[in-house]
C-alpha cells in the first residue's frame, strides 16, 4: 500500500497502512445479499477505504449456510472489480465447521479454504479468530510462519485471546525469530471498555501491535437508534438494547447525543471517532447491511473530537 492519501494509518510494525475505519464483511451472506454487498463495497472503497474484514466462519450461524459466505462475496467482488492490489483483506481462522481450532494442521487447511474462496493468492491479514489455550503457543506461531514463507500470507494477528498467551505467542516469536502478530481484533467500545483496557492493551501496546476492535458500536446500540419505547427490526436487536437498561448505557448515550449535535453529525460516527482516538487503536470495525448506513460510518475518519469531548465520553462510559 502507499502513503499517497494522508488519512491511512500504518497497522502495527506491519508495512499495512490502512484506513481508520475497517469495514466488517460480517453482513456479507447473512443480512445483506451479494448485491447490496457489493454496492456498500463499491461506496466504502469509492471514499477511500482500503480495509476489509470478514472471517471463514461468517456466517454458518444462518440456516442453510456452511459458513464462508462472506468470503464468497468478497472474492466474487474482487474478481469482478480488479481491485485486489487496492484492498487490505483480512480474514480469520478456527471456527469454520470444517476448521475447528487451531492445530497446525487445521490452520493451514483453513486458509488455504480461505484463499479458495477469496479467490486470492495472498491474504494480507490473517488472524487467529479464537485462541485455543490446549495447543501450544509454538505450534500455531510455527504453523502460521509456514503460511507467510510459503506467501500465503503476509501478516498474521490474534483475536480473542488472553493477555498472557498473547504475550507469550510474541516472545516466542520473538526467540525464534518466527512470524509475529501485528494486530490485535479485541471486544471493545465505549460501553465495553474492560473486555480491552488493562493488560491486555498493555501487551499490545508493548508489543507495537495496532488493534481493530469488534463490535465497535456495540451491537448497534451506540448507532443511537435504540431508545426507551422504540422497537428496532434487527437480529442484534435483543443484545443492544439491553445497554438501554443499564445506568452506564443511559449516561454515553446522553453525552453521544450532546456531542453529536456540537459536530452536525451521526452518534455512529462520534462512537467509532472516540474509539478510534484510544492507545493502540488503528481502525474500529463496522458493518454496513446497506449503503445508507454506510456514510456515518465513514465520517469518523474525518471527525477529531477535542480532548474535553473525549474525557466526557470516556468518564460517562466508566
Amino acid at each position: 500500500m502507499t502513503s499517497s492519501s494522508p488519512s491511512l494509518r500504518k497497522l502495527g510494525t506491519s508495512d499495512l497502512e490502512v484506513f481508520p475505519l475497517n469495514l466488517g464483511g460480517n453482513v456479507f451472506g447473512w443480512t445483506a445479499d451479494e448485491a447490496t454487498s457489493f454496492a456498500v463495497l463499491d461506496a466504502y472503497v469509492a471514499a477511500g477505504g482500503n480495509f476489509i474484514d470478514t472471517a471463514d466462519v461468517y456466517s454458518a450461524w444462518v440456516d442453510g449456510n456452511r459458513g464462508g459466505e462472506s468470503e464468497t462475496v468478497i472474492g466474487k467482488w474482487l474478481a469482478s472489480r480488479g481491485r485486489r492490489d487496492d484492498v487490505v483483506v483480512a480474514t480469520k481462522g478456527s471456527q469454520h465447521p470444517e476448521f475447528q481450532g487451531l492445530s497446525a494442521a487445521t490452520i493451514k487447511a483453513a486458509a488455504d479454504a480461505s484463499l479458495k474462496r477469496l479467490g486470492t493468492d495472498h491474504i494480507d491479514l490473517y488472524y487467529t479468530h479464537y485462541d485455543n489455550p490446549e495447543v501450544p503457543v509454538e505450534e500455531i506461531i510455527g504453523a502460521l510462519d509456514e503460511l507467510v514463507k510459503a506467501g500465503k500470507v503476509r501478516h498474521i494477528a490474534a483475536s480473542n485471546i488472553s493477555a498472557r498467551r498473547l504475550q507469550e505467542s510474541l516472545d516466542f516469536s520473538d526467540r525464534e525469530g518466527l512470524a509475529r502478530y501485528v494486530a490485535l481484533q479485541p471486544h471493545y467500545n465505549l460501553v465495553s471498555r474492560d473486555t480491552y483496557e488493562g493488560e491486555l492493551q498493555d501487551v499490545a501496546a508493548r508489543g507495537g501491535l495496532g488493534a481493530a476492535p469488534y463490535s465497535a458500536l456495540a451491537s448497534g446500540f451506540l448507532t443511537g437508534k435504540y431508545r426507551p419505547g422504540q422497537q428496532v427490526d434487527s437480529p442484534r436487536a435483543g443484545k443492544a438494547g439491553a445497554y438501554l437498561e443499564t445506568e452506564r448505557g443511559q449516561r454515553v448515550l446522553t453525552v453521544l447525543d450532546e456531542v453529536a449535535r456540537a459536530h452536525d453529525t451521526e452518534i455512529a460516527t462520534v462512537a467509532l471517532a472516540w474509539l478510534a482516538a484510544q492507545p493502540t487503536v488503528t481502525a474500529p470495525i463496522a458493518s454496513a447491511r446497506t449503503r445508507e448506513q454506510l456514510p456515518a460510518l465513514l465520517a469518523a475518519a474525518d471527525l477529531h473530537l477535542t480532548q474535553p469531548e473525549l474525557d466526557r465520553l470516556t468518564a460517562a462510559s466508566a
